[in-house]
């Protein structure tokens, strides 16, 4: 079973949220928090497997909130409920730690998917969110302009697949992009992982375009 913390300060927000995952056979809502600071406090309590935390929220907001509960250690996947008209705040999410990003229109179907998705240690990376915030609050040095203490680590077929992750794409995505196997493919992602000491998928994309690895508005 899988244990979320809903955070929102609209209380019909998180009545309707519990009601949506407490109807799926393997989630459970342990707990509700109307802040960021109250989040915060009830991840500790609580010890939940999915945070399930809103952007703009009073006192303490939810990308503050997320770099708390980051700096804390927590084993806690945080993700974030967004609308496109507030990238700014989700890519300073990004940048905090958050695994993943829904939008607030999203179904039933997508909501129970995203909670398992960034449980399961993966990160959620829709494409279209993905490349609108890189466009935007990116924009760094050209391709090729990263230096060698950035791309050193990592071998030529791992950075074609950072230059992918950057893109978007899904392992299988990548795999098929590469010709190799997806089990493959999670391996290199694993090894970049663990080479510049990034928590997720997330972390890659933000790492990708601050380093000049892959260049915004271009495809890799």
């Amino acid at each position: 079973m899988i244990s979320v913390l809903i955070v929102d300060d609209q209380d019909l927000v998180r009545e309707g949220l519990r009601m949506l995952l407490d109807a799926e056979p393997d989630l459970s809502v342990v707990g509700e928090a109307g802040n960021g600071s109250q989040a915060v406090a009830q991840v500790r309590l609580l010890d939940p497997d999915v945070v399930l935390m809103d952007v703009r929220m009073p006192e303490v907001d939810g990308v503050e909130a997320t770099a708390r509960l980051v700096r804390g250690g927590g084993r806690a996947r945080i993700l974030m409920l967004t609308t496109f008209n507030l990238d700014e705040y989700v890519y300073r999410a990004m940048k905090a730690g958050a695994s993943g990003f829904l939008l607030k229109d999203a179904t039933r179907e997508q909501l129970a998917d995203a909670v398992r998705t960034v449980a399961a240690g993966d990160s959620l990376l829709a494409p279209a969110i993905t490349r609108r915030l890189i466009d935007d609050f990116c924009r760094g040095p050209a391709p090729g302009a990263a230096t060698a203490s950035v791309a050193g680590p990592l071998t030529e077929r791992e950075l074609e697949v950072v230059r992918l992750v950057a893109q978007g794409l899904s392992n299988a995505e990548v795999a098929a992009r590469l010709y190799l196997s997806e089990a493959t493919v999670k391996s290199h992602v694993a090894r970049v992982l663990a080479k510049l000491g990034l928590r997720d998928r997330v972390q890659v994309v933000v790492y990708a375009y601050e380093h000049g690895i892959v260049r915004p508005g271009r495809q890799p």
